[in-house]
Order: structure tokens, then sequence, then C-alpha cells
């Protein structure tokens, strides 16, 4: 039985097999090697996309919410007058009581003035004596003219009464005036009003002791006009220059939930106070049914005219911290921007700024915390728009 010997050819095709199932081993690991880093840089990039946060902006807006202010609001009676007496005594009696309407002239209560009566008294006495020397006087000085041509008496005699009667002349003019005085005093112990009105104050009763001049005490009645009111307001500094006078106003009173009464503005204080910051602002009301009371609290809704149309801002989009007070705006680069804003009124979920931001500018409306000058974001599509994707997110973000 014979064989055959092996041939040479097939030890270099098993060779050849080898070496190309080994390079096909190679590259399978170098692909391997060369996806496994692509996928970990995809990943890596798509990790740092979805570290970066998506923010929803929005522009100023420029329309005007409101162009009303509110501000509470204080009655007061458009002419009162406080009533003191001008002499002491004791009240003899009074006849007008609080609610009651009044007069002018009307005499409302009266004084017993018993010191004054005899001043007054001791007055008239001087005042007759004075005369009494008076006309002596003159009736000297006359008898004494009659003797010159005689020489029985002197010139120097005669300059002498003349001066005496003088003096005793400007006695009794003193002596006048103080009867008149006194006299003008004891007008007073008759209690009248000034103005027609309401007694909207008593605070005295019979036998009570008056001191005149009213130094230590409130005064004895106090009277009302009240056909008329005065509103008075204070409004804030920023909002003086935006209420003109003559401008309307609306007010509304607690115990008249359903009705409003209009008001106008006539008058200002021209300054400002130094602890409040506001200027104190008068409105004229009437009111001829007499159905508001002075004193009473009032809201005042006053009208607003402004030479530009404020800005107005989500109030989520502030940022209250150690710089400040401020908002977060995204430029043209997607970075954030903080930018120092005023706010001129807190409209509940809307802020009207007075200054600090443009109508350009894109701002965040909800900061997430921990944002920083600088950082980049994402910028939400509006609502409505179709959502983009960016290129170098992966298909899993």
């Amino acid at each position: 039985m014979s064989t055959e010997p092996r041939s040479p050819v097939s030890r270099r095709k098993l060779g050849l097999v080898g070496l190309v199932a080994g390079i096909i081993a190679v590259l399978v690991v170098i692909t391997g090697i060369r996806a496994r880093e692509d996928s970990d840089t995809k990943l890596r990039e798509w990790t740092d996309n979805q570290a970066i946060p998506t923010v929803a902006v929005v522009l100023p807006d420029a329309k005007v919410l409101n162009a009303t202010i509110d501000l509470p609001g204080r009655l007061e009676a458009y002419y009162r007058a406080p009533i003191f007496a001008r002499v002491s005594g004791y009240l003899k009696g009074w006849n007008a009581d609080i609610g009651a309407k009044v007069k002018a002239g009307q005499v409302i209560a009266e004084i017993e003035a018993p010191d004054l009566d005899q001043q007054l008294l001791q007055a008239r006495a001087d005042l007759a004596s004075a005369e009494a020397s008076a006309k002596l006087s003159e009736a000297t000085l006359n008898r004494r003219k009659t003797l010159i041509a005689s020489n029985f008496v002197s010139m120097q005699e005669i300059d002498e009464r003349t001066a005496d009667l003088s003096n005793k002349n400007g006695s009794v003019k003193s002596d006048q005036a103080n009867v008149e005085r006194l006299e003008a005093l004891a007008g007073y112990k008759k209690i009248t009003v000034p103005f027609d009105g309401v007694v909207t104050s008593r605070d005295t009763d019979v036998g009570a002791l008056i001191n005149a001049g009213g130094n230590s005490g409130p005064p004895m009645f106090v009277v009302s006009d009240i056909k008329k009111l005065r509103v008075y307001v204070n409004v804030p500094q920023n909002y003086v220059p935006a209420i003109k006078i003559g401008a309307k106003a609306v007010i509304t009173m607690p115990e008249y939930p359903n009705r409003t009464f209009p008001a106008t503005v006539e008058a200002s204080s021209q300054s400002v106070d130094v602890a409040s910051g506001t200027t104190r602002m008068q409105l004229g009301l009437e009111n001829d049914k007499s159905e508001l009371m002075p004193g009473g609290y009032a809201n005042v809704r006053m009208s607003l005219v402004r030479d530009a149309v404020p800005l107005h801002i989500p109030a989520s989009a502030l940022i209250f911290n150690q710089n400040g007070l401020r908002v977060a705006t995204v430029g043209s680069d997607d970075k954030v921007l903080f930018k120092t804003v005023t706010i001129a009124r807190d409209l509940g979920r809307d802020i009207e700024l007075a200054s600090g931001i443009s109508p350009e500018d894109r701002i965040i409306v909800a900061p997430p915390d921990g944002i920083a000058d600088g950082d980049q974001v994402h910028v939400a599509a509006p609502k409505g728009a179709p959502a983009k994707v960016s290129e170098k997110q992966d298909v899993k973000g």
C-alpha cells in the first residue's frame, strides 16, 4: 500500500488563512475600541449638554396694565372751627349738642363771668371819675383865662392849667378804651357759631370751669361744615408727577361698599415728608346729602398720567440677594447677564419696573438656583413652536 506525500501548498494556505484571521481579529478589536471611545465621547457631550439648564424667557411687556393707583385716604371737613372761650368763668348753659345743625351767629352756650363783670363796673367808675376831673380842669382853665387881662394870673399858670387839662383828657381816653375792651370781652360770654355747619364735638357741660384761651384743655365745641369734604392722601414720591391738579379720582367707603363718590385733586403740598417719602395731596369731595362723615377712612383710586409707558415683567423673574434686587437676562450668545432693577409698583403677578432693563432684554421667567453671570443656558422654545434638538444632543436626550 502506497501513501501520497502532503502538498506544501496546503501549509501555506493554512498560514495565509491564519494571518487573515488575525488581521480581522485586530480590526474587530480596534473597531470596538473606537466605537466605545465614540460612544463615551457622545455620552460625555450629552451629559455636559444636559448639565446646561434650559430656561424660559420673555420680553418686558410695555402695555399699561393699570393706569390708576389705590391709596388710603382720610376725610376731613372742608371748614372746621374748634371753639374756645375768650373769657374765664363757669358755663351757665349750652343749647347745641353733637350732631345739631347750627347757623352762623347762633348762640350755643353762655359763660357766667362775675370777675369780668366787676372789672367792667370798676372801669366804668374810673371813666366817670376821669371825666369829672377833666371837666373841672377845663372849667378852671377857662376861669383863669378871663383874668389874664387884669394881670391877676400869669401865663405860666395858664400853661400849667392847659397841660393839666391835656393829662385829664388823656386819662379819659385811656379809661374809655379800657371800658370798651372789657365790654368787648363781656360780649364773648355768649358763644356763637362762626358759620353754618354741624356740631361735631362738645367737651363741656353746665358748671364747668372755663379758662380763657383754651390752653389747658380741648375746645368747648367743634363746628364743621360738611357740605363739602377734604380728602387727604399721602402719595409716594415716584407717583407725584403722574397725578395732576384737577385730575379725577374715585372714592369708596367701607360703609357704602356698593357705591362710589367722585372727587377732584385740588392741591398738593409740593414737598416730600422725610419720614414716609410721600407727598400730601388734597381732594375735594361734594357731600350735599351729608352722607359721609369727617374723620372717616376712604379708599382713593387716582388716575395716573405718564409721559412713557412703563415696562412690566413677571414677579417670578425677580432675584433678591446680597447683591440687591436683580433680574437674569439672556444675551445673544445664550449666556446669563444679571441686571439691577428698581421696582415702581408691585401688581401681584406682574411687577412694574422704574429702571434697569430695556424692551429688547430677554428676561428669564424663573431663574434656577445657583445661576451666575456668564453661565450658558438653553432657551426654551415658545409655546406652540416646534421643539429644536441641538446637534450636540444625542437621541437619548
